[in-house]
């Protein structure tokens, strides 16, 4: 039962010709329902047949006779009939449909075949949001299919699940389990279909085509949400970064995931997403439920940028865990580089005394610290600390950190286990495996079956108890190999599907999590799986912020910064400065361009610090404290992306991120080179007030003069940026508005 609101959005129906306020209306004649954002109506309604048809997606509607009545569409041919072309909201496998599927079922008895019909509907509120949930019910089966939509008004987004209830005696086979089917209206003009793909070190790179007749599949079939494609999609009609249609979505799902975007040759285009059925199935026993992933969607008139800050705003209002989501994001010191599996309590104090010398906030050990850890062949799993490197435990080092004035971080790897642990000796049928195949390593590592209990009791307990004996404000969440050999002997000889995996591994991690954060509330938590390959909002809902990618070289995190901010804010992407490039003595990329890609996101620093020069280390402690100056902007300011480093082959890039109000901003450019020694255009500017008048001023150069423009001027006529001539120029300018 969806809970009930004091507010009126739900209390009174709407005449015909009363014009439409923000929320969720049913039409007063008719089995149909509005769901109203700030800029866009989504519609649905019930045929006679019974079956929920969705009417219209897109920009803003004012009255219930905008919409038509729901109708099946007349049958075409006998190659196209009137099912196969209807645009059901949630269509299941059975009869004569041929298109874009969202669950597939077999029941006790082997029909494979599902007949799903309007049963009930109600309006209420879910998670602080306005809610409609529309209940479906197979014509025969005692199956129940509960489609939830929750509203997000002000940003324009549509959140959608389905929650599956057996309602019999006889178990029911789920082996198609998707969150959504959205339908985009059709239209003669074609389409063009923007995604995300990459590979390890490479991750979240723009992707760009047009959509033909077909249909083009993402996925991740690793458990994991993984580092060759991200779960988010947007489709636009001639559109740029600052104007034009676009539709979006992403799955907040952390586990194997699927994104079918499949188009008729007339123009008709669905999306279906969800968890991917690939060696998928899930037993839903008698009187047991299955609720799906949150699919989230929605539409823009604003161009990409539009995307970048509805889903931000999301992110941040929506998702992330709240307490944490009010402070800012501290800068780290990850010590990685520095010592990598050389850890001893002097040397993180020499470290430590380094950073918290440059204004660092947060000091993180890394790999290293627990038993047998010399290399990467031995000691996970065993979640203790080590005895010869550290022989007084962690309390020392934690205690010499926070007397330098900052937080202490841990790194763990909880998910994995090596062959040489103290934990796979006592327990080898922990990990996924076959009984007759080899288990295979990978980074010498095996994968621990976390969906089993007394795994993640295990995992609960030692980590809680980490937590508990030692004052540790953050841990850093590693992931760094695919599952494989998926079997899980113990439960199939119970008679469960050992395809359920996938699924309960995702559950599992998300149950370890929660409990860690219930218990430790003041506890950041960072996700990384070799990468970015676990940075989906199913996972921001319990932890803080995601490692982006382990390429922290200037020229690449260029390229995957522009692709994950279409999804996550500032505060949410580590962005660290490092000793890489490797060769930095032949191909020097300045320490101000190094720091200013970085400062796009939530600043870390990565390098060896007892290296650097003395030059150098002056030269981070005043960017540090500049960036510490304006990260309410690049944390949580409103992202428009002025230049491409896409479109300009990485030798170009300007963003900005604005204060809500438009009030201040702050504008990071670059220019990775400059052959022919040619001036920029002016570059114009979005996000302020045009009667404002504003003063920018060039941040980290003293001897820049400061100069008063309009809004106006700013963003139409555009502003001359002051970047030097040469290669890896760049330029960091603070604009706020007059007194």
């Amino acid at each position: 039962m969806l809970e009930q609101s004091a507010t009126s959005w739900h209390q009174k129906t709407p005449g015909a010709s009363d014009i439409l306020t923000t929320g969720i209306h049913q039409q007063p004649t008719q089995r149909s329902w509005l769901l109203v954002t700030e800029n866009s109506t989504y519609a649905l309604g019930v045929t006679e047949e019974e079956y929920v048809l969705n009417l219209y997606w897109g920009a803003r509607l004012s009255f219930f006779s905008d919409i038509p009545a729901a109708s099946m569409p007349p049958d075409r041919s006998s190659q196209d009939v009137s099912l196969a072309l209807a645009p059901e909201e949630y269509p299941a496998f059975g009869g004569l449909r041929f298109g874009e599927l969202a669950a597939k079922i077999t029941f006790a008895d082997q029909t494979r075949d599902a007949d799903l019909r309007f049963h009930d509907a109600e309006i209420g509120e879910q998670d602080g949001l306005p809610a409609l949930r529309i209940l479906l019910q197979d014509a025969v089966y005692p199956l129940q299919v509960a489609l939830l939509y929750q509203v997000d008004v002000a940003n324009d987004v549509i959140i959608r699940s389905a929650c599956f209830t057996n309602q019999g005696a006889d178990p029911i086979v789920l082996e198609r389990l998707f969150s959504a089917v959205w339908h985009l209206p059709r239209q003669v003009m074609p389409r063009r279909l923007t995604t995300l793909g990459g590979h390890w070190a490479g991750e979240s790179r723009l992707q760009q085509q047009q959509v033909v007749t077909g249909t083009t599949l993402l996925e991740s079939r690793k458990g994991v949400t993984g580092s060759h494609a991200y779960p988010w999609f947007a489709l636009d009609t001639q559109a740029n970064e600052q104007q034009g249609e676009v539709y979006f979505g992403t799955l907040a799902w952390s586990g194997n995931w699927a994104l079918r975007i499949a188009t008729t040759i007339t123009g008709a285009t669905a999306i279906g997403g969800g968890i991917h059925e690939h060696d998928f199935a899930w037993t839903l026993a008698a009187q047991t439920s299955f609720t799906t992933p949150d699919f989230v969607a929605g539409f823009t008139l604003d161009g990409m940028n539009g995307v970048r800050r509805r889903l931000h705003r999301y992110v941040r209002e929506q998702v992330l865990p709240q307490k944490q989501a009010s402070q800012p994001r501290p800068v780290l010191y990850n010590s990685w580089e520095a010592t990598t599996f050389d850890v001893t309590e002097e040397g993180q104090c020499l470290l430590a005394e380094r950073a918290a010398g440059l204004g660092v906030e947060l000091f993180v050990v890394d790999d290293g610290w627990f038993p047998g850890r010399v290399h990467d062949r031995a000691g996970l799993g065993d979640w203790r600390v080590d005895p010869q490197k550290f022989p007084h435990g962690l309390r020392p080092l934690i205690e010499r950190v926070k007397t330098l004035g900052m937080q202490f971080g841990l790194w763990v790897e909880p998910e994995m286990v090596n062959a040489d642990s103290d934990l796979y000796r006592l327990h080898p049928d922990w990990i996924y495996h076959f009984p007759q195949r080899p288990r295979s390593e990978a980074r010498n590592q095996l994968v621990l079956n976390v969906g089993r209990q007394d795994v993640q009791a295990y995992l609960l307990t030692v980590l809680d108890q980490l937590l508990t004996e030692n004052a540790i404000d953050f841990i850093k969440w590693d992931m760094n190999r695919p599952l494989a050999e998926p079997g899980w002997p113990e439960y199939s000889a119970r008679g469960g599907d050992a395809r359920e995996i996938w699924v309960r591994h995702t559950q599992g991690i998300y149950a370890i999590l929660d409990a860690l954060r219930a218990r430790h509330p003041d506890l950041s938590i960072e996700s990384c799986s070799s990468g970015g390959g676990r940075a989906d909002l199913g996972v921001l809902r319990r932890t803080d912020q995601v490692w982006a990618s382990d390429n922290t070289h200037p020229d690449a995190r260029l390229f995957i910064q522009e692709g994950i901010s279409h999804i996550l804010p500032g505060r949410v992407m580590g962005a660290w400065v490092t000793d890489m490039p490797h060769d930095r003595m032949v191909n020097e990329i300045p320490v101000q361009y190094r720091f200013h890609i970085a400062m796009m996101g939530a600043l870390g620093i990565g390098g060896h610090l007892l290296h650097w020069s003395d030059e150098d280390l002056a030269e981070a402690t005043r960017w540090i404290a500049v960036y510490k100056s304006i990260r309410h902007l690049v944390q949580d300011g409103d992202q428009y992306w002025l230049l491409s480093p896409t479109a300009s082959k990485g030798d170009l890039a300007a963003v900005t991120s604005v204060a809500p109000d438009g009030s201040e901003a702050v504008l990071f450019a670059f220019r990775r080179s400059n052959p022919f020694w040619e001036p920029l255009p002016f570059l114009r500017l979005q996000g302020l007030q045009p009667a404002t008048r504003y003063r920018v001023r060039e941040l980290g150069n003293a001897s820049a003069s400061e100069i008063v423009l309009s809004g106006a001027a700013l963003m139409r006529r555009g502003l001359e940026l002051p970047l030097q001539r040469g290669s890896y120029a760049s330029c960091l300018l603070h604009i706020r508005a007059e007194a």
